[in-house]
């Protein structure tokens, strides 16, 4: 009986082998690029996160302190008084918590009531105005507001630009 003598296993050329490594190493290099592109995509989508955030809580702020103001002009038991100065624009009218004031100034919505002293209602206010708009059958006060846009490190400002307008008539202003 003949046996075959098995051979030894030859090992691959030489050029073989190195063709492995460099094939390793492309991989090695894609899964960084994709990594990298990974975190970039994921750092982009926190910082967007940071300013819907922020524009939120400034909207929110924004409407928390126009309706305290609708319900402050509701309640006036006097006709209110509109000033312009050099420091801003200042709405003053009675109540029955005593004489409330609303004052624009320094970027700010500042309110007063009583004797009290100014308290910081809204802060980063690019812009504010409060007019009285008569009608037939009323006189409602209107205050148009627009927030600044916020900037803090690198985060960009939000796209939304936020306007309101809010509109009061006082309790003793209409007419039947």
């Amino acid at each position: 009986m003949k046996t075959h003598l098995s051979r030894p296993a030859q090992s691959p050329p030489a050029s073989n082998r190195a063709y492995l490594i460099i094939e390793a190493l492309v991989y090695i290099a894609v899964v960084f690029v994709l990594l990298g592109a990974g975190y970039a995509a994921m750092y982009r989508c926190v910082d967007n996160s940071i300013a819907l955030r922020r524009n939120a809580d400034d909207i929110t702020s924004a409407l928390h302190a126009g309706e305290r103001w609708r319900a402050d002009v509701r309640s006036a038991t006097s006709q209110a008084r509109l000033e312009t100065t050099d420091a801003g624009q200042l709405l003053s009218f009675e109540s029955p918590k005593g004489p409330v004031s609303y004052r624009f100034s320094t970027n700010a919505i500042l309110r007063s009531v009583g004797a009290g002293p100014w308290t910081r209602l809204l802060p980063n206010v690019k812009s504010s105005t409060m007019r009285s708009d008569p009608r037939q059958y009323a006189s409602p006060w209107c205050w148009e507001l627009e927030l600044a846009p916020r900037t803090q490190g690198s985060v960009k400002p939000g796209r939304v630009r936020p306007l309101f307008t809010f509109i009061a008539v006082p309790e003793g202003n209409l007419s039947k």
